[in-house]
């Protein structure tokens, strides 16, 4: 288990600098990660039909941050985490679900100043998503 937590964490500093548009390095490799493991809205790759029910949507409201999914919810085919990431790619908050919660919303009280958060949606079966916000 701690494994597949420290391979999310990575994944989400991962995405948070993918989509800055900056070149990532993966950990100790040096290599640039592929570009079918992580989607946005203009990355969709082979899930380009997956966007609108994949791409987590972010809504602002003062420190208050809601991460939603307008994904399903079943024993087969479910989201199974949010992450809220900073620009300099701190995690300032996590949800994880089980199949059987109703929907994939999470709510975040962030602090300090933040001038674009990422927001990151895992698919058990369409892998991960990443919205920006600027702020």
């Amino acid at each position: 288990m701690s494994n597949r937590r420290n391979f999310l964490k990575i994944s989400m500093v991962a995405a948070a600098a993918m989509a800055g548009n900056r070149v990532f390095a993966s950990p100790g490799k040096g290599d640039k990660l592929p570009d079918n493991i992580i989607y946005t809205e203009n990355n969709s790759g082979r899930f380009a039909k997956k966007v609108g029910s994949h791409l987590p949507v972010v809504t602002v409201d003062g420190n208050k941050v809601t991460v939603k999914t307008e994904h399903g919810m079943s024993e087969a085919h479910y989201i199974v985490r949010h992450t809220l990431v900073s620009e300099n790619g701190e995690v300032l908050g996590e949800r994880t679900f089980h199949f059987s919660d109703p929907e994939a919303v999470s709510v975040f009280e962030i602090t300090g100043d933040h001038s674009k958060l990422y927001a990151t949606s895992f698919c058990n079966k369409h892998d991960m998503w990443i919205n920006e916000v600027v702020l």
